[in-house]
């Protein structure tokens, strides 16, 4: 009798054990604040390409629409690194809060100006330059909590991304809208109170009481043991060199950032405008947005042993992308194109993501995210400048056709470097700093 009790008693303890190590919860309250005012904020954040394109566009052209991006962009390239530092010294949550009140201030002074008429080009040029400043003391520390709020970062890097999908399949088409009928003025005025209620959220958030809010029990140990900002930057630095997958692959995100995103916004809103309508772009965008949402539930299942090299694979679908809008094609196949190419580049996102995250000490982490985020995005900032005068020495299909080329040598270089290729999953490091 005994004998024959035994196996059902071990059995579910056996199930038990085995199962709850490999799903741990993902929807805890500090992680529903966090994806709360991510999801919120890339909403917002989602209309404002349109808004760029169409309204700053319409007033400035293709090159006003270049400079104000890319002043957006080369300020948070400049400033980037210190942000980095400042989320290890004072806590990366403070950061972000302050972050988004800046932006809120940005924002909220652009709506007025639409609101009240033509907004000088300097106003949008400087006001692009401080949420620029504002968006580099942001997003080291983002990249930084997501281990913080989450034990299984590719989960919460997948749905994460997939929120930014659906952001940027709601937003633009929501963007073109609101221009239509009420002005660009309202666009601004929805992305100021989304970074207004992201704030909110996150100082809401606690961590759990084994982290000790490790965020800033990192950054006091680190202004413990040494408060000078050069040494801070240059372990930054020697972390982020230390690993050669990484700054491999940031050295080829700076080639596709000049020949392939940095381009992409100015070329094609022109080309498909012209074409197809302002409606037609976008559409596109938004169907760029729904493919982002493939990509991140593609991400979810999938768990590849060689993450990178998954995504230098999945990458080379996005070459469908400028290659359509090089071509003029129809807008069915136009938005067949942008949702390949959304799903290629949120799974590489992901990918991409978890590994910095998985592979990286927590008490460096900011810093090296800032370095990899500088990096990648200085390639975009100069693309997005250069995308204006660039129109004067070849015509924007051509352009792009280069941009399509541009992104299948930055796949085989991704898939050719041992490091990326060879790099493989792993569990993220301890939550504490030692």
């Amino acid at each position: 009798m005994t004998i024959a009790q035994t196996p059902p008693r071990k059995r579910p303890r056996s199930r038990t054990a085995i199962a709850a190590p490999t799903r741990p919860p993902l929807w805890t309250r500090p992680f529903t604040l966090y994806f709360t005012a991510r999801a919120v904020s890339l909403l917002g954040d989602a209309m404002m390409p349109v808004a760029a394109a169409l309204a700053v566009g319409a007033l400035y052209g293709a090159a006003g629409v270049g400079l104000v991006l890319g002043t957006w962009t080369g300020t948070f390239v400049v400033l980037v690194l210190f942000g980095g530092v400042l989320a290890d010294r004072i806590g990366a949550r403070r950061m972000m809060v302050a972050a988004d009140l800046v932006r809120v201030l940005t924002q909220g002074v652009l709506a007025a100006a639409f609101f009240a008429g033509r907004p000088p080009f300097w106003l949008l040029v400087s006001m692009a330059a401080v949420a620029g400043a504002a968006v580099a003391m942001f997003l080291p520390g983002a990249n930084g909590t997501v281990p913080l709020v989450a034990r299984d970062p590719q989960r919460a890097n997948a749905t994460l991304k997939v929120a930014d999908a659906l952001a940027h399949l709601l937003g633009p088409a929501l963007a073109g809208l609101l221009i239509a009928v009420t002005g660009a003025g309202t666009v601004y005025a929805i992305d100021s109170g989304t970074f207004l209620l992201s704030a909110l959220c996150l100082a809401l958030v606690r961590f759990a009481p084994a982290d000790a809010d490790a965020d800033a029990v990192a950054a006091a140990d680190t202004v413990a043991a040494d408060r000078s900002l050069r040494r801070e930057l240059r372990q930054g630095w020697r972390e982020f060199r230390a690993r050669t997958w990484m700054w491999a692959v940031i050295l080829i995100w700076m080639g596709y950032g000049v020949l392939v995103f940095g381009p992409l916004v100015p070329l094609s809103s022109a080309l498909v405008g012209a074409r197809l309508g302002p409606d037609a772009y976008g559409l596109a965008v938004s169907s760029l947005g729904a493919g982002t949402v493939l990509g991140g539930l593609l991400a979810l299942r999938l768990r590849p042993a060689r993450p990178l090299a998954a995504g230098a694979l999945a990458m080379a679908l996005y070459t469908v992308l400028p290659l359509c809008v090089a071509l003029g094609t129809g807008l069915p196949l136009l938005l067949a194109g942008h949702v390949l190419g959304g799903g290629a580049l949120a799974f590489w996102s992901v990918m991409w993501a978890t590994s910095v995250q998985t592979h990286t000490p927590p008490a460096v982490l900011n810093r090296v995210s800032a370095y990899e985020l500088g990096g990648s995005v200085s390639g975009i900032a100069l693309g997005q400048i250069l995308a204006g005068p660039a129109i004067a020495l070849a015509s924007p299909d051509r352009l792009l056709l280069l941009s399509a080329a541009a992104c299948l040598a930055g796949c085989t270089a991704l898939l050719t470097t041992p490091a990326v290729r060879t790099l493989h999953r792993t569990t993220p490091p301890p939550a504490t700093k030692t």
